[in-house]
């Protein structure tokens, strides 16, 4: 039987739901396939994007604590991060929510 994606240091149940919805079932498949990849099915699975539990996947599939980060691996992984995300299209919002949202200061955030 293989090892549930929760055997993985970092990774407990509610992730372990999230690969299943995105088809990886065991942590042997997310080994295999690396943090990226498998962080990429997750999004492409309709999964939100979260820095925090990309980069505790990645230290996971280290054997590490997701706190054993220094800021040089950290700025790195966010590079690698927003990469991922950028690869993966999110739907518009409704038609005139945005303007909405952004009145209030809740929008989504711009690069300008």
């Amino acid at each position: 039987m293989a090892d549930p994606i929760s055997s993985i240091r970092n990774l407990g149940p509610a992730v372990e739901e999230s690969f299943a919805r995105a088809g990886i079932t065991s942590a042997e498949e997310l080994r295999e396939m690396g943090a990226d990849a498998g962080y990429l099915r997750l999004l492409q699975s309709g999964s939100r994007p979260h820095f925090i539990a990309y980069y505790a996947l990645v230290m996971g599939l280290q054997g590490r604590s997701w706190n054993d980060l220094d800021d040089t691996e950290k700025a790195a992984l966010r590079v690698r991060f927003d990469a991922l995300k950028a690869q993966v299209t999110t739907p518009s919002a409704p038609a005139g929510i945005e303007a909405v949202l952004d009145k209030i200061g809740v929008g989504i955030r711009r690069n300008k």
